[in-house]
């Protein structure tokens, strides 16, 4: 048997130690009204060429379903970057909920705020400046962790825990499960790396699944269940993730976590 596959089941097994003997799943059908609205947003017009090429790799309709979003939610995205989700998640909820970005550069979600008034109400949290990619600074008092925003239905981040150092996700994850109302949904996407590998320059953009369910499990949350949504047997997880042989074909995991009722 190939060692990938070998591997996938090996990961399987572990993944369901920390899942519920009968994990739930997603609530938003192919034929809902979520997933139209999910269809006609990634339609739309406001979306470059650039963006709907990563269409196919990204599946961002298999995705927000798998992470529950309906119309109706508060939704707050992480590291919302140059907006890609963003561009599909506010159109969605514009009308019965609310969308939130938080952290990270955000001027390119303020310039869509401003060019495209159709993406309906974008609230850019300003909080949180103490949630930083790189480490704590030495000495420094940590005061600014919250997310600026409490009672969300659902929060997202999307290729973005790599990038903080495990003290500051852990400082993260609590920020998120403050955020969340008692039953929220935590939806994290990540590039995988082999469970308990050194870190090395070529896996430094990749989070160990085993260690991810760890640490968000330790800020309170309860692991519901994983998509193999973005399973990629092209990926034998030894490559830097923007490699040319990798790149736009990672694995990836798509956990989805609870906050306790």
């Amino acid at each position: 048997m190939h060692a990938r596959s070998v591997q996938l089941g090996i990961l399987g097994s572990l993944l369901w130690l920390f899942a519920p003997e009968t994990p739930a799943q997603s609530s938003s059908g192919s034929d809902s009204e979520t997933s139209r609205r999910i269809r006609a947003a990634i339609a739309s017009d406001i979306r470059t060429d650039a963006d709907t090429a990563r269409d196919a790799n990204r599946k961002p309709l298999e995705t927000l379903s798998f992470f529950g979003l309906r119309e109706d939610l508060t939704v707050i995205e992480l590291v919302p970057a140059g907006g890609w989700f963003t561009k599909i998640i506010a159109p969605v909820v514009k009308d019965r909920g609310k969308l939130y970005v938080a952290l990270g550069p955000l001027d390119d979600v303020r310039a869509l705020k401003r060019e495209h008034a159709e993406l309906g109400a974008i609230e850019v949290s300003e909080s949180g400046r103490d949630l930083t990619f790189g480490p704590a600074r030495a000495g420094a008092a940590v005061r600014d962790t919250s997310l600026g925003v409490t009672g969300a239905d659902l929060v997202v981040t999307f290729r973005n825990l790599h990038n903080y150092r495990p003290e500051m996700r852990a400082l993260l994850n609590k920020a998120v499960f403050d955020a969340l109302k008692p039953g929220g949904v935590y939806g994290v996407l990540d590039h995988s790396r082999r469970h308990m590998e050194p870190n090395s320059r070529e896996n430094g953009r990749r989070v160990d699944p085993v260690q991810m369910i760890k640490e968000i499990q330790a800020a309170g949350f309860v692991f519901e269940d994983y998509s193999t949504i973005h399973y990629s047997p092209a990926d034998a997880l030894a490559l830097e993730v923007g490699n040319p042989e990798v790149a736009n074909q990672t694995d990836r995991i798509t956990f989805r976590f609870r906050k306790p009722e």
